[in-house]
């Protein structure tokens, strides 16, 4: 006879109900959710082939394009975190033998690299300090150098702060036939995005930052140039679920199962994407502006460095110097257990080095800069 597992009743009586405490997210993601998207997704779910089920993931791909400015027809939310998406772009674009030129100014710059070597890329870096980015003459100089199929830069590196400039990188790249994949996973709807414009091939994101959604439906878009790649492989994709020929199927006209989508995850995107449409991308981008500027402000005013120079500092996400003799572990634990606020410690190069502090998407509000700034004003002199 199968004998079953079973918990005693102390066990039982201890099973409260969920009770999660409230805390105001100004790490470096997630953000916290607009109430109207935290509504939606609590809607009854239908199927993931039902009709209106189906309407409701062309809203999505019509409003991802435009809030990355691109006419892409393949463009879509992957069912799963950031980093899905990311090694969607990988997975697709990169076959074994492809020299795949990665800048690395961070630790999301690595995540390329260690994915474009698993998927049989000829992986090649470039780096800089982390916290600076790359300039129109030291890409060229390196494409000259490496003659790459893939050029992959981050964007917005979570790790620093720093934002990528892309202007001319695109006509670059097709001067030396090569496919531009971008990391937009900190900058998709608080920063500055023209995907056409800038002649970007492939770009992934995130739904728990700049669009103010629960993590787990990320955006990915392809252009018609790595359509083309794709279409022209030798081998198969190597990673099934990722498989952009089979997922757009799903997506596109023939709707043929692939997966069961995370239905209420999907009406949690479609609604936030739809408040930023309603109060416009360019609205959006000037908000987060506007509102990082004035947290800026409010951090030197309290004798803080900030790591990034301003011209390349990301609206969405700030490092802070961890000033001489502060534990800055110590300080964060203390705002989260103390005070309901989170922010973020540094990554790799930067551990224990930096605050990172996220002002995205719902929360990019002044309001939310006050309660910080005031909270830090009391714990930073202990």
């Amino acid at each position: 006879m199968t004998q079953t597992i079973s918990i005693n009743q102390s066990q039982r009586q201890n099973l409260a109900p969920l009770n999660i405490p409230e805390r105001l997210l100004m790490g470096p993601g997630p953000a916290n959710s607009h109430p109207t998207v935290l509504q939606a997704m609590n809607t009854t779910p239908v199927g993931h082939l039902d009709p209106a089920f189906l309407e409701l993931m062309d809203e999505i791909q019509s409003l991802l394009r435009y809030t990355w400015q691109t006419e892409n027809p393949h463009t879509i939310a992957v069912s799963g975190t950031g980093t899905a998406a990311m090694e969607a772009t990988i997975a697709n674009s990169v076959e074994p033998g492809d020299v795949v030129l990665v800048g690395v100014v961070g630790y999301f710059g690595n995540r390329l690299v260690d994915m474009a070597g698993r998927y049989g890329g000829d992986v090649r870096t470039i780096t800089k300090p982390w916290g600076q980015v790359f300039n129109l003459d030291e890409l060229r100089t390196a494409m000259e150098t490496h003659r790459p199929a893939i050029l992959a830069l981050v964007h917005a590196e979570t790790s620093t702060g720093a934002r990528q400039s892309l202007e001319g990188v695109g006509d670059l790249c097709r001067e030396f036939d090569c496919l531009l994949l971008i990391d937009t996973v900190t900058s998709l709807g608080g920063v500055p995005l023209f995907l056409d414009e800038w002649g970007v091939d492939l770009a992934y994101s995130c739904s728990q930052k700049g669009l103010c959604c629960p993590p787990g439906a990320s955006p990915f878009t392809m252009s018609p140039r790595a359509m083309e790649k794709l279409q022209r492989r030798q081998t198969k994709v190597a990673n099934w679920y990722l498989d952009m020929n089979l997922l757009g199927k799903y997506w596109g006209g023939e709707r043929a199962y692939h997966h069961t989508a995370p239905i209420n995850l999907y009406y949690a995107l479609r609604e936030s994407l739809r408040l930023i449409a309603e109060e416009g991308i360019e609205n959006c981008w000037q908000r987060h502006r506007t509102n990082v500027e004035y947290l800026w402000q409010r951090l030197e005013d309290l004798g803080l460095t900030l790591h990034v120079e301003k011209e390349f500092r990301l609206p969405t996400l700030t490092t802070v110097r961890i000033p001489e003799g502060v534990d800055g572990k110590a300080i964060a634990k203390q705002l989260l257990l103390e005070r309901g606020i989170e922010i973020g410690g540094g990554l790799g190069e930067l551990g224990g080095k930096v605050w990172r502090i996220g002002l995205m998407g719902f929360n990019s509000r002044q309001e939310n800069v006050d309660r910080l700034i005031a909270e830090l004003q009391q714990v930073l002199p202990r």
